[in-house]
């Protein structure tokens, strides 16, 4: 065989390309059916169920070294994988804020993975689709056109985005040249007692610390309280620090509260303050016909941070970060390399995405949220919101009109926090019940329901956030945890020693 000088004779070329194209395409439509059976029977299958030791042992495996069926790989896959996923899917899934996805959704994850584009930017269509659903976002809250915004991992990043642009935004110096060291007064942020953890994650990565964020008692209503808020800022201008930003929030993740945005709004226009919304939970109640109410003043933010995988019941994941000033934004994180330098035409005379955030390498998270929103329309996602809300209230009533039952926290939108209450049973002892209650509705496979601390007082919270969850089973929560709080707290029945606190058992949670 003649070769051209200096170049070896190698081995067959290969790729990752299946050798029969005929045998994918029919695994892949047994794929696709069974897939519309998993979500279309969802309802028939326990909401969590324990894996048994022979499926974690599966997970034990050591890496493959050769090739192995596709065939073989799915039933691997449907027997040690799909009967034991987190649930949230499930109609009977409450156990924390999170969307129960769409077929239609998948589907577009589906899809985004095959034309298998990188949302760094460039001109291509997905990231002018990219484009397209933040321009949506902004619709939604009621931002201008000439915002901007960008597609990330999920809230915490996108509240880590916002507040990024906020710091930056009021540091008083170029703070990309010179650091946090460089700032004159130590910048300030505040919220309420209530924010979410990602809030202080966010001051500990912008190099300000937990100490730079003031957490303001919250009302009765759990809501940031406005006097508390405007004493603090005058007290840390007096003492030498610049605030810089407050936060309300759009339903927190304990009760639902809404802290007031107009007047938060007013306040930060007062004080010539950043004002960021964590909107996490809450925000997209601005497309609900019944309770938009209830977030008005949002669009006055100079950022917000939202999740599609909530109550636009995106798959996982998919979080936006919207800011207002799109000039202050970009330039917060822009950097142009030579090798990402854009030309006049071509791949490269697109927009560079990755000039907005954190990630250069970014995936197409737009399709599986473009495809719903096309399919369904704004409205109907807007009337999902309300109907949520409608059953949290439904179940508030349920649990005020049980005798073994009561609230801990008024209902504010679709987040229900209470308890089962044991006659000579207080303290500890009583949140050890409640929390075998609750792990008990788990392992029976009846609901997934999770448990915080409000007002210093433990409780069992149910927050609903799945278009699949109707009032039947909101009825049968309440039955299963009357039944069970009867027969846990009977005469004769030992709680776990493990759920105890000072009788060797687990510390309170936070």
């Amino acid at each position: 065989m003649d070769t051209k000088p200096g170049l070896a004779v190698t081995a067959t070329e290969e790729t990752l390309d299946p050798s029969n194209w005929a045998d994918v395409q029919a695994l892949s439509h047994r794929i696709v059916d069974d897939a519309v059976a998993y979500l279309r029977d969802v309802r028939e299958r326990p909401v969590w169920q324990e894996m048994p030791v022979d499926v974690r042992t599966f997970f034990t495996s050591p890496l493959p070294r050769s090739p192995a069926p596709l065939a073989e790989i799915y039933g691997d896959v449907t027997r040690s994988l799909m009967p034991y996923p987190m649930g949230n899917v499930h109609p009977r899934f409450w156990s924390w804020y999170m969307g129960s996805s769409n077929f239609t959704g998948a589907l577009g994850d589906f899809l985004a993975a095959l034309q298998g584009s990188n949302l760094g930017g460039g001109n291509h269509a997905a990231a002018l689709m990219d484009n397209q659903v933040v321009d949506w976002c902004k619709q939604m809250m009621g931002f201008p056109q000439s915002a901007s915004g960008t597609l990330v991992s999920g809230g915490s990043m996108a509240n880590i985005i916002g507040l990024t642009v906020a710091r930056n935004a009021m540091a008083g110096i170029d703070i990309r040249e010179h650091g946090v060291a460089g700032i004159d007064k130590p910048l300030r942020f505040y919220g309420s007692d209530q924010l979410h953890s990602c809030h202080r994650k966010a001051m500990e990565v912008l190099g300000l610390g937990n100490r730079a964020l003031r957490r303001i008692p919250s009302d009765a209503g759990l809501r940031i309280d406005i006097a508390a808020l405007r004493a603090a800022i005058a007290e840390d201008r007096d003492a030498g620090f610049k605030p810089a930003c407050v936060i309300g929030t759009a339903g927190t993740v304990n009760t639902g509260a809404i802290d007031d945005l107009q007047a938060l709004a007013d306040l930060a226009a007062k004080e010539d303050l950043w004002f960021h919304v964590d909107g996490c939970i809450g925000a997209l109640l601005a497309i609900a016909p019944d309770n938009s109410h209830r977030v008005a003043g949002i669009e006055h933010a100079h950022s917000i941070a939202l999740d599609p995988h909530k109550w636009l019941h995106a798959p996982f994941e998919v979080g936006c970060a919207l800011i207002r000033d799109a000039t202050v934004h970009r330039g917060t994180f822009a950097v142009t390399p030579e090798y990402l330098e854009s030309t006049p035409r071509g791949l490269a005379s697109g927009q560079w995405l990755h000039d907005y955030g954190l990630q250069t390498t970014r995936g197409f998270r737009a399709l599986k949220v473009w495809m719903a929103l096309r399919e369904h329309g704004i409205e109907k996602f807007g009337r999902l919101i309300d109907q949520n809300i409608a059953q949290g209230h439904y179940l508030g009533a349920l649990i005020a009109a049980e005798p073994a039952l009561e609230l801990v926290a008024p209902v504010s939108i679709n987040i229900v926090c209470f308890r089962y209450r044991a006659d000579g049973l207080g303290g500890e002892r009583l949140k050890a019940l409640n929390t075998e209650i609750m792990l008990r509705l788990q392992e029976e496979g009846i609901a997934a329901i999770s448990d915080t601390t409000v007002h210093g007082q433990h409780s069992l919270r149910v927050a609903i956030n799945n278009h699949r969850t109707r009032r039947d089973d909101l009825d049968l929560l309440v039955r299963e945890t009357v039944r069970l709080g009867l027969e846990i707290s009977r005469p004769g029945v030992a709680l776990p020693s493990s759920l105890l606190v000072g009788e060797g058992g687990r510390e309170a949670a936070g």
